[in-house]
C-alpha cells in the first residue's frame, strides 16, 4: 500500500495517471511473486470519479485484495458525505479498506517542532474513526471491512470517554454506550508501530481478538525499528502462543481467503 503523500497533489489528471502506474507497478510483484505479496490500490482521491474507475480497474482487472485509503483528504475525514459514492461501491464489494493516515492540513497550524508520524498521525486515524461511528457511516456501509493502522491512534485509550461523550452534550448523536462499542469493534487494527503493553491493554478491550492483526509499517520504521516491533509482540507473557499466531497470521488469513496456502 502506498501511504502519505498518495498521488494527487493538486491536478486530477496527473493524479489518475499515478495511481495507474503505482498500482500496475504493484500488480507487476503480485504476478512475479504471487505467494509472496497482495496489494491494496492507491485511489487518486478527492477525484471521486477516478477513485471509482480506479476501484473497479484494479479488483476487477488486477485482483487486487482491497483498496487503500487515507484517514483523510484534504480538510475531509473519511464517514463525510463526500465520499459516499466510493462507499456505497465498496460496501457493494464488502471490500476490504486499509486506512492510513494522512497530513491534515490543521496540522500546518499546530506550532511545535516534531515530525507529523510521532503525534498526528495517530490522531488523523482516531479522528476519522469516531467521524465513521458517528455520522453514522458504519451502520450504512456494513459491509466494507476498515483496517486502522496503528492500532487505530488513540481510539483504544478514548473509548470510554467516547462512549459517554453522547451524555454529556445533547447535540452530539445519541449513541448508547452499547452502539459506541459496538462501533469500535467493527473494525480491525494492525499493530504497527504499537506492539506494546500498555496499547495492547486498552486494545483488548475495544477490538475482537479474531480483528487483530500484525503490521510493521516497512519502510517507514525502517530496519532499526522493525526488530524492535518483533521482539515487543514476542515479549513474555504479553500474548499467549495462540494470540501470536492468530496477529501473525491467522487473522489475516481469515480476512485474505485466498493467500491461503491450504
Amino acid at each position: 500500500s502506498l501511504s502519505q503523500p498518495g498521488v494527487h497533489f493538486g491536478d486530477g489528471v496527473k493524479a489518475c495517471e499515478l495511481a495507474r502506474r503505482c498500482n500496475d507497478f504493484a500488480a507487476d510483484m503480485n504476478a512475479r511473486w504471487p505467494q509472496r505479496f497482495g496489494a491494496f490500490p492507491t485511489l487518486p482521491l478527492p477525484d471521486i470519479d477516478g477513485a471509482l474507475e480506479e476501484t473497479a480497474r484494479c479488483l476487477d482487472q488486477l485482483h487486487f485484495d482491497g483498496v487503500c485509503l487515507f484517514a483523510s483528504y484534504g480538510a475531509r475525514f473519511l464517514g463525510d458525505p463526500a465520499f459516499d459514492p466510493l462507499m456505497e461501491e465498496l460496501n457493494r464489494r464488502r471490500a476490504v479498506v486499509f486506512v492510513h493516515p494522512a497530513m491534515h492540513p490543521s496540522m500546518a497550524a499546530v506550532d511545535l517542532p516534531w515530525p507529523g508520524f510521532m503525534m498526528e498521525y495517530p490522531f488523523d486515524t482516531t479522528r476519522a474513526a469516531v467521524n465513521l461511528i458517528f455520522t453514522g457511516a458504519l451502520q450504512r456501509y456494513p459491509n466494507i471491512r476498515f483496517i486502522l493502522s496503528h492500532a487505530g491512534g488513540v481510539l483504544p485509550f478514548i473509548a470510554w470517554r467516547l462512549s459517554v461523550s453522547p451524555m454529556i452534550d445533547p447535540r452530539l448523536p445519541q449513541l448508547s454506550r452499547e452502539q459506541v462499542f459496538a462501533g469500535l469493534r467493527h473494525f480491525w487494527y494492525d499493530t504497527a508501530l504499537a506492539p506494546w503493553a500498555g496499547t495492547f491493554g486498552a486494545l483488548r478491550e475495544v477490538a475482537e481478538p479474531s480483528r487483530i492483526l500484525f503490521g510493521s509499517d516497512w519502510p517507514f520504521a525502517n530496519a532499526k525499528v522493525v526488530p524492535e516491533e518483533v521482539r515487543s509482540l514476542t515479549a513474555p507473557g504479553l500474548l499467549s502462543d495462540s494470540e501470536r499466531a492468530a496477529i501473525d497470521r491467522g487473522n489475516a488469513l481469515a480476512l485474505f481467503p485466498r493467500l491461503n496456502p491450504a
